[in-house]
């Protein structure tokens, strides 16, 4: 069986080798930030077990302080990775009673009470472990197998911890005068080993799943609007069943060529960007929407009636004729033309759907544009008023 000495050999090695690992990827892919904050929080670790190796040995007042700062700090840095991860960025909420138990600790410890200052760090790091799986628990969207994982075994290795502090509390044991070594203290070192080793894997998972969630994101999403483009369309809608209470408008820039051509493509890009923010300011739950490619938009509607559905097209395109781009050769006013598709109470496919959205777009188009239109059952077009800017 390893002595005491040999697992702390091995939980420095452990993680010095992820920390390598972890700064390694952070090289290749700089836009993952939380992976230096860990694998810097796991070099701290590791040197805190190199110096409560040290500490066994000779066991110096300055030297136990040394060891439980690194312990707190070591946690804190994973902890604060954890959050960058997941998005909390209220980090004073882990820094603040991670600085005050380390005040405390230092204080105890200068006093000559290092066994008290051994179970505050221990109940500090018990805590920080703890928010740990909580926060992968609480916040995390992703594979829920992995985040179970990374919350048992933060879980895990804070019971540990918690064990140490416990076993020293009962045994009263205030004063130490050397580094504690009881059966808790190697469970602790078994179980910090696997549990770190078990955390460092996954954490390479986890970035490997971002990794995979970001490029689908940007293969789903428009470059220059920011809506989600015509592939997300088909993922999102493709094997949906349109019922009555579903819309497809689909929305085309009047002469927007012909603003290229006169203007520049800069500006034309300004006056697609400026109709893509009108969108978003009427967009809502049930409502989704698209950049179909050059000039064209689609917008999904769900939960919606057929004349709400209708008027909300038309606010969108009354509200982007009132946006005005500046170009040298003075103010630019757009409008858009926009044709109604919609479900049915058997169901219709997207296709059905925007097949008929498109049909009435190019009916907006002859009507004279600057409208949104639906198309009659009969085939004849339902030609709303032109749409005016209030």
């Amino acid at each position: 069986m390893l002595d005491f000495s040999s697992l702390l050999l091995a939980a420095a090695l452990s993680g010095t080798c992820l920390s390598i690992t972890l700064f390694a990827i952070w090289f290749t892919e700089p836009k993952a930030r939380f992976m230096p904050t860990v694998a810097c929080g796991m070099l701290v670790l590791v040197a805190h077990v190199v110096l409560f190796w040290r500490y066994t040995k000779d066991a110096s007042p300055w030297l136990g302080q040394i060891v439980l700062a690194l312990l707190s700090l070591g946690f804190l840095a994973i902890c604060l990775s954890a959050m960058q991860y997941l998005g909390f960025h209220n980090y004073r909420r882990a820094v603040l009673p991670t600085l005050a138990a380390m005040a405390a600790c230092a204080a105890f410890t200068y006093l000559g009470f290092d066994g008290i200052g051994f179970q505050i760090t221990y109940a500090a790091v018990t805590a920080l472990l703890a928010a740990i799986g909580t926060m992968f628990w609480m916040k995390g969207d992703h594979d829920r197998r992995i985040l179970l994982v990374v919350s048992f075994l933060s879980g895990a290795c804070g019971v540990s911890f918690a064990l140490c502090g416990l076993v020293l509390l009962a045994q009263g044991q205030w004063v130490l005068g050397a580094a504690p070594d009881n059966w808790a203290e190697r469970l602790n070192s078994v179980v910090a080993v696997a549990c770190m080793t078990g955390l460092g894997a996954l954490t390479l998972s986890l970035h490997h799943l971002q990794a995979q969630i970001e490029l689908k994101a940007e293969t789903m999403t428009d470059p220059l609007t920011g809506l989600m483009n015509r592939r997300a369309l088909g993922e999102l809608y493709g094997d949906r069943s349109f019922g009555p209470f579903m819309a497809v408008a689909m929305f085309d820039l009047d002469h927007f060529k012909t603003t290229n051509d006169v203007f520049g493509h800069p500006v034309g890009d300004q006056v697609l960007c400026r109709f893509a923010a009108v969108i978003k300011k009427y967009g809502r739950a049930g409502v989704d929407a698209f950049r179909l490619g050059g000039e064209e938009f689609a917008l999904v509607m769900s939960r919606m009636t057929p004349e709400k559905a209708h008027d909300l097209a038309s606010r969108i395109g009354v509200a982007f004729g009132t946006e005005i781009v500046p170009t040298h050769r003075g103010p630019l006013r757009s409008s858009v033309s926009g044709g109604m598709g919609f479900g049915a109470a058997d169901g219709r496919t997207l296709d059905e759907v925007l097949a008929e959205a498109d049909a009435a777009l190019y009916a907006a188009k002859r009507g004279g544009r600057n409208r949104v239109v639906v198309e009659k059952k009969t085939g004849q077009p339902d030609a709303g008023p032109a749409l005016r800017s209030a």
